[in-house]
């Protein structure tokens, strides 16, 4: 089956990634290898790449030690019925986080989960990156697909200025922009009003969330500097104000 021409699954698989905040995990069992599914909370790293939270006296946790391989299920959460709506099946290998890493994968997951800093430092509770390395994308008839990881993560190999000064962005935008923010999420992106605040950014685009709804804002080029990120939010603000109201 072919997808459609309209059909972009590489822009639609990377948003799902960025957006969803739920999924379904599915491991080994340590002793008799037979599937194992639980409901966690995700976050993304820089890439694209999940961020799971989970304590080690979880039967999930002590199968992702014993074998790494891994699936994950993310939809999104569409009214009616939710096999009409955007899927993906994540493969790939968990890998708990060293030091150095840890501590950028908490400030981005807790970006996302706020509450989870009440648990995030117990001494059970672990970080975990899954490494992809491929997707199975249904989307409707005539749109499903198979991509790699490269088609699907975030290059941000030129991009370590920005990654470097994302969370001082994200509390500037959020501190003294969320005027900014709600154009984006209203006019932009055809949101209902909410207190929208920034949850990341990478060098693709802008997460947003209120309420309990997350949304993808695209840069229109893609963003590698604190320079060039404050041009584009500047630029995009200006966008809002000058389209119309829905």
């Amino acid at each position: 089956m072919q997808p459609t021409s309209n059909f972009n699954p590489s822009h639609l698989a990377k948003s799902l990634l960025r957006r969803s905040r739920q999924g379904a995990l599915a491991t080994l069992m340590v002793d008799s290898g037979d599937p194992y599914c639980s409901l966690v909370n995700i976050a993304s790293d820089v890439d694209g790449s999940p961020i799971l939270l989970i304590s080690r006296l979880a039967v999930h946790t002590k199968n992702v030690v014993a074998d790494p391989r891994v699936s994950l299920m993310l939809d999104e959460r569409a009214p009616g019925d939710p096999l009409e709506g955007a899927r993906i099946m994540l493969l790939g290998k968990a890998e708990e986080a060293g030091t150095e890493q840890r501590k950028v994968l908490r400030r981005r997951y807790l970006n996302a989960h706020p509450s989870a800093e009440n648990y995030a430092d117990f001494a059970d509770f672990s970080f975990f990156l899954i490494r992809p390395s491929g997707l199975h994308l249904v989307a409707g008839f005539g749109r499903i697909v198979d991509l790699k990881a490269e088609q699907f993560l975030t290059d941000v190999s030129d991009a370590d200025g920005l990654l470097e000064a994302e969370q001082g962005a994200i509390d500037h935008m959020n501190a003294d922009h969320r005027d900014a923010l709600g154009l984006y999420a209203t006019r932009l992106l055809a949101a209902e009003q909410a207190d929208w605040r920034c949850t990341g950014c990478d060098p693709d685009g802008l997460d947003l969330a209120a309420d309990g709804k997350t949304l993808r804002l695209d840069f229109p080029e893609r963003v590698t500097s604190p320079d060039a990120l404050r041009k584009m939010l500047v630029r995009l603000a200006d966008e809002a104000r000058a389209k119309p109201r829905a």
